[in-house]
């Protein structure tokens, strides 16, 4: 592909600028651990755990604090009763490492977005609760590469045509860049905007999704830093 000039592009944060469901994981892997006993294998109590995150997204958001929520909620599934005051703590300490911890940067991307800046519009488009990914972004340093950061609960094919009306920017000429077929490509291109697809081995599970065939309006980088080659 030849290099694109003046473009709006609009770039995820989570596993796409700094990693975040790694911590997630872990935080899972210590849970399961936690309430694992014999009646149940721990791919069981990850299948139960999804399912309720599943729901609980839909009602009290995404981040740490909708996540602490699930696992209490899969705790009580599994004992029938409420954790008690030592796991409940324990559960609450998992929450508080992930609400802690400081983002690190994905290898090239401070580089890569400040050759972006140069020819091009940068929009941080993150989804999540509101006070979490702000401070996410102040913690990551990159909020002076940007010229906005957009802060939305969950990302529709409304909410892209909504940023691109926002910001007066032509959809045909807009890119969305992120790792999460579900948030980041699929609806972006629903929206008639184009979207680059910088996989990461580690999304979170109920963010993947068959990405579409769109030859036309559809990328697919390996690294985030490829960027640079084609923008």
């Amino acid at each position: 592909m030849s290099l694109i000039v003046n473009q709006c592009l609009l770039v995820d944060g989570d596993d796409t600028l700094w990693e975040n469901n790694i911590y997630f994981e872990r935080a899972i892997e210590e849970f399961i651990d936690l309430v694992f006993h014999d009646r149940t294998t721990r791919a069981e109590l990850r299948a139960m755990l999804d399912e309720i995150e599943t729901a609980n997204c839909k009602v009290h958001g995404y981040g740490a604090k909708s996540f602490v929520r699930s696992l209490h909620e899969c705790y009580e599934r599994v004992h029938a009763q409420v954790a008690s005051v030592d796991h409940a703590q324990a559960i609450a300490e998992l929450g508080d490492r992930i609400l802690d911890q400081v983002p690190v940067l994905i290898p090239g991307v401070r580089e890569t977005l400040s050759h972006l800046q140069r020819r091009h519009r940068l929009i941080l488009l993150t989804k999540g609760e509101f006070d979490e990914q702000t401070t996410k972004v102040e913690r990551s340093g990159l909020a002076p590469l940007f010229e906005d950061v957009v802060v939305v609960p969950e990302k529709t094919v409304d909410t892209y045509t909504t940023v691109v009306e926002q910001a007066k920017a032509d959809a045909e000429r807009t890119w969305m860049i992120g790792n999460s077929p579900k948030s980041d490509i699929v609806p972006a291109l629903a929206a008639g905007l184009r979207a680059v697809y910088v996989p990461h081995p580690d999304t979170w599970v109920l963010e993947r999704q068959p990405v579409p065939e769109a030859p036309d309006h559809l990328l697919q980088l390996a690294r985030f830093s490829d960027l640079a080659e084609h923008f």
